[in-house]
């Protein structure tokens, strides 16, 4: 007996010897490469994870095995969460692995931050507390308040295009001193009193506010009486001559945005054939999350069209979006909150069936209508869903965005209709791209002044905020 309790003392003291041991040493942390962890998890369930080398390349999970749950999604969730990654499912048994989208929440979370929100106001007065509350803060977020001196140049414009219907002449415009935004400017051939403008931001497609469909929106725009200007985001399109493209994904770039936007109102307000109480915006993907943020923070605009952007689990996948803490402002809020700032001005939400928008009509429209409701006015937010289509700005979108032009600025649908009353687009030019440059082919006529790289730019806006 006693030898026997001696063995048992030795062997529990060899035990601890050994566990102290390897507290000591990552093997008690049951570490794994990541390859290996997901390599299991495909066996286990049965699944394909799709991933590249440089995702995984020296990444390890600390209690690998001890993550495992019954289920793979939530597998899936406790392995990566603490890499700072996820995965999309793609489908039924498909993941695709990403690094972590803060932008990016389920539909439920978003659904249910929205509910919370509601809570927070009950009728009109509750709600414009809220609103006044927000409203200065989105300035202060992205560095505006106050905003940067305007510079007193003249904005750069090239000689007028004579199309069918309407001109086209392109603009640079100094936001601050050495910095360009750059655009096309779509009038009606024939203009008689005051006619309405709409702001026309760019998304993230390519061949940016050069692509046939924003041309053929913006000439379309004109030849139903209005103007429209297109613009570029900025390290896109022809502002790649002063940066790289690498720079739009700054948060900085999310500031230099706004502002560009603020300064393009500036301009086409100061136009003596713009009417002010016709002033629209529309812009598809990230120039539907910059219409949504210019119709909150500026009461110039009187109606406000985003396209395929808006939905309250998604808060823009760019910088130039979500770069600048505005969804922090207080105490937290969200596109679609920001998007019901605009009531009781009239109000389009384009959505579709293959992007994050697609749960739109369920739950961020009937918050829409309460608060545009608070004024009276549930009817005049409005959504267009298009179940079958994709994130693009296509015929249908355009369509949309007609019809509510046509509606609320009383602009003449007849001239850019058939004889069987549907839009007629034949008679809008797709120019070259080199047509709309305004600084030259290859960037010869760029001002002295111009900024040349991020770094300039930074010390720019530095001492023009600090004055």
């Amino acid at each position: 007996m006693k030898r026997t309790a001696l063995f048992l003392v030795v062997g529990f003291l060899l035990f601890l010897s050994s566990a102290i041991a390897q507290t000591q040493n990552s093997d008690s942390l049951y570490r794994q490469p990541l390859k290996d962890v997901l390599a299991e998890i495909e066996s286990r369930f049965k699944v394909k994870v799709k991933y590249s080398d440089n995702q995984i390349k020296d990444r390890w999970v600390n209690y690998a095995f001890w993550r495992f749950r019954p289920n793979v999604d939530e597998t899936l969730a406790n392995v990566l969460a603490p890499l700072d990654m996820k995965v999309n499912k793609e489908k039924a048994g498909v993941y695709k692995l990403k690094e972590y989208e803060y932008y990016r929440w389920q539909v439920q979370e978003g659904q249910n931050t929205l509910d919370y929100l509601s809570t927070l106001y009950k009728d009109k007065a509750s709600w414009e507390q809220r609103k006044a509350l927000i409203k200065p803060l989105l300035y202060e977020a992205q560095l505006l308040s106050p905003l940067p001196a305007k510079p007193a140049s003249k904005p750069i414009v090239t000689p007028k295009r004579i199309m069918d219907g309407y001109t086209v002449e392109n603009i640079a415009i100094e936001i601050l001193p050495g910095l360009y935004v750059n655009g096309s400017l779509y009038k009606p051939l024939k203009i008689k009193g005051k006619i309405p403008v709409v702001l026309s931001p760019d998304g993230h497609w390519a061949q940016q506010r050069y692509r046939a469909d924003c041309q053929i929106r913006c000439a379309m725009i004109a030849r139903m009486g209005a103007m429209a200007i297109s613009y570029d985001l900025f390290a896109w399109g022809e502002s790649l001559l002063q940066f790289k493209a690498e720079d739009h994904r700054r948060s900085l770039a999310h500031t230099i945005q706004t502002l560009g936007g603020i300064r393009i109102l500036d301009y086409v307000l100061s136009l003596k054939e713009t009417d002010k109480g016709r002033v629209g915006i529309s812009g598809g993907s990230g120039g539907g999350s910059h219409t949504v943020l210019m119709a909150a923070m500026d009461d110039r605009i009187k109606l406000s069209v985003p396209v395929v952007s808006l939905s309250s689990s998604f808060y823009g996948g760019c910088p130039c979006e979500s770069g600048m803490p505005i969804h922090l402002c207080a105490g937290g809020t969200n596109n679609v909150e920001l998007a019901a700032m605009a009531a009781p001005n009239p109000q389009l939400v384009v959505s579709d069936g293959k992007d994050w928008t697609v749960s739109v009509p369920e739950h961020d429209m009937p918050f829409l209508k309460k608060i545009y409701g608070y004024y009276g006015g549930p009817d005049l937010v409005q959504n267009v869903h298009l179940p079958d289509e994709g994130h693009d700005f296509g015929p249908s979108k355009r369509k949309a965005l007609y019809d509510f032009l046509i509606q609320n600025f009383k602009l003449n649908g007849a001239a850019v209709k058939n004889k069987t009353g549907q839009y007629d687009e034949s008679k809008c030019r797709v120019e070259k791209e080199s047509a709309m440059y305004v600084f030259g082919d290859k960037g010869e006529r760029l001002p002295a002044n111009a900024i040349k790289g991020f770094e300039q730019l930074e010390k720019v806006f530095k001492a023009s905020i600090s004055k």
